[in-house]
């Protein structure tokens, strides 16, 4: 084996200011993390009736191994539902999972279930207003699962949007526990991304119906198994493997194979190996660390991964006591190289990706060129290079075998020292309009910098009825306001996308300026999205009117409004109603959120970073806690 790789000087720099800036919070949750080990292994903390209703429903053979405390109980964690074509496949996991456990030795119980909303059906529609805070929700509904204090490992069953976030917030509030994510897998390839963007483009001119439409959209999902353009989704499933919670090469193995079926038998039993009772105890409280945190941002950036882990990574992290913002984004980006060209950073898909080398390809690439910090703990031990390798079926076992050493597309996929650009793509910008992100990773350098005057919307439908009725055929930089998490909920803006691309492909110089999020299928239109602070919160973006001049510079980071200071010291936000955007279609329910949740830099969440441990509260972990009762 070769020594280990120098780490970046800038990669260094950031860690270690994470490091630092986490240390209060982070000490607090690991000295949690080990009184909640030492409180014993769960079942013994329980009574003789609380863990008699634990196990009343288990065949007779698994239920004399929780009796007899020799065995590890392994939790399943499910976002399974057939009208997500990524999790309709989870409805056979937990037998596979219960099988390979028990096969093992341990016990599997299907600890609960999550929430899990599609973010392509919500699209442009109020439901998509739930959408941010269904990832606080699974959260939630993770930790009511495991409150029963049965088990000793969890896997976790997700993919999209919102959803992997949440798991795996919600398994950081039990942090003491061993996790695994299982991925499910993309559906095969149907109509190229190309010809998709072409067809949407042509219905928001009015030149086919909605009958072609429809026909188009069909073909491009069509079978069970997650959408394969590199959004929210895909980019999740890259961050596990980067994280090292995932067995290597797993993410995109597509649904209802027998390689599939393999890798989630073989995830199971290595939740088995790594619970407190085995040789390698590996909670996910230790896996998911600070350097950890900066290996998903690098492969994030190097990947061009989704906006939307600006804010998921943030709330990821804040939920293991790190401290990460957008400046760590940034100076990370500047020295991560591009190499790979997913749509919508390129035609390709996500099957196209893994058939050239995939994330094995792209771990080893970064971990070679001092990227990535190898010294981290992983499901399989404490090293991230046990992750540069894909997975084969050899009879009915899986084997491991090293990432190809070339690409077999450079055209998707490239080499760290040969990338698409030498930078990852991802721009803070900054200035009289507060702070945002830009993804330019997909956008042509010619419309990087956008001048013009502003067009103030607050909504996304005063927007297309403007845009249907020819009024914005001219150069603009759309401004909409009162989109961000305490307005209503921070919805994605992908509608706007094709008549955005259409003005731009006209040669219309136009920009969005926003407080809300777009898709992680965005791309060729420059945005500047995630306005913080948001209207609501007293931010800036509201004192924007029609005809102001606006300036987006993603070369040199800035973002704003050219108005004289005084004029602008002497404006006042306009009063919005957004009393519509607090009832129907559930978002009475979600009330609480909007008025508790976080900024979005800091990852607009419902919770805060762990508190500072007390001083009689430190003493306490020094003493041997005593066992229940039984």
């Amino acid at each position: 084996m070769s020594a280990p790789v120098s780490i970046h000087a800038s990669v260094a720099k950031v860690t270690e200011r994470i490091v630092a800036r986490s240390q209060p919070y982070r000490s607090a949750y690991l000295a949690r993390l080990e009184h909640a080990r030492r409180q014993d292994v769960q079942r013994g903390a329980l009574s003789c009736t609380n863990l008699a209703h634990g196990f009343a429903a288990f065949p007779v053979n698994d239920k004399l191994r929780l009796k007899q405390d020799k065995s590890s109980s392994v939790a399943i964690v499910s976002s399974y539902n057939d009208m997500l074509s990524a999790h309709q496949p989870f409805e056979r996991y937990p037998q596979i999972i219960k099988d390979a456990v028990h096969a093992a030795g341990g016990v599997a119980q299907f600890a609960g279930g999550t929430p899990a909303m599609c973010d392509g059906v919500t699209q442009g529609q109020p439901g998509m207003e739930l959408s941010l805070f269904s990832r606080d929700a699974i959260a939630m509904a993770t930790a009511i699962a495991l409150s029963h204090n049965m088990f000793d490992a969890a896997v976790y069953l997700g993919i999209c949007d919102k959803i992997v976030p949440g798991l795996l917030i919600g398994a950081l509030h039990f942090g003491h526990l061993p996790a695994v994510f299982i991925p499910g897998g993309p559906m095969t390839s149907g109509m190229t991304n190309k010809e998709k963007v072409k067809i949407r483009q042509l219905y928001a001119e009015g030149k086919i119906g909605r009958a072609e439409l429809l026909e188009a959209e069909a073909k491009s999902y069509h079978s069970a198994g997650t959408c394969t353009f590199y959004g929210t989704a895909n980019s999740n499933q890259m961050l596990m493997e980067a994280m090292g919670l995932h067995l290597p090469g797993s993410a995109f193995i597509t649904p209802n194979t027998p390689l599939r079926d393999a890798l989630t038998a073989e995830a199971a039993r290595q939740a088995l190996k790594i619970t407190d009772r085995g040789d390698k105890y590996l909670p996910v409280g230790h896996v998911v660390s600070e350097k950890s945190i900066v290996n998903a941002i690098v492969t994030l950036l190097a990947t061009g991964g989704s906006t939307n882990h600006t804010l998921h990574l943030v709330a990821i992290a804040k939920a293991a006591g790190i401290v990460i913002d957008w400046n760590d984004f940034d100076a990370l980006s500047a020295v991560v190289p591009l190499v790979t060209r997913i749509y919508p950073n390129g035609d390709a898909d996500v099957n196209h990706f893994h058939a050239a080398g995939g994330t094995g390809f792209v771990i080893r690439e970064l971990l070679d060129a001092g990227l990535m910090h190898e010294d981290v703990k992983t499901i399989l031990g404490d090293s991230l290079r046990a992750h540069c390798a894909e997975p084969f079926l050899e009879g009915e076992a899986v084997v491991f075998k090293p990432a190809p050493a070339k690409s077999g597309d450079d055209s998707v996929l490239r080499t760290a020292t040969e990338p698409f650009s030498a930078d990852g793509g991802l721009r803070l910008l900054s200035g009289n309009l507060g702070r945002s992100v830009i993804k330019i990773s997909a956008v042509k350098q010619q419309h990087w910098v956008v001048e013009a005057p502003a067009v103030v919307f607050h909504s996304q439908d005063e927007f297309m009825k403007a845009f249907r009725a020819g009024e914005l055929d001219r150069d603009f930089i759309a401004v909409l306001s009162h989109q961000g998490p305490r307005a209503n909920g921070m919805p994605e803006l992908h509608a706007l996308t094709p008549a955005l691309g259409i003005l731009q492909d006209a040669g219309r110089h136009v920009a969005l300026v926003t407080d809300g999020r777009m898709s992680g299928a965005s791309g060729k239109v420059p945005a500047a999205i995630h306005v913080t602070p948001e209207v609501l919160a007293g931010g800036p973006l509201g004192l924007v009117r029609t005809g102001d001049m606006i300036r987006l510079d993603a070369e040199k980071g800035i973002l704003e409004a050219l108005v004289p200071a005084a004029e602008w010291a002497q404006r006042q936000p306009l009063a919005i109603d957004l009393s519509a955007n607090q009832v129907g279609m559930g978002r009475e329910l979600f009330a609480m959120f909007r008025n508790t949740v976080s900024a979005a830099e800091e990852g607009a969440t419902s919770f805060a970073l762990p508190p500072a441990l007390p001083t009689q509260e430190q003493a306490h972990h020094s003493e041997q806690p005593q066992k229940a009762t039984i």
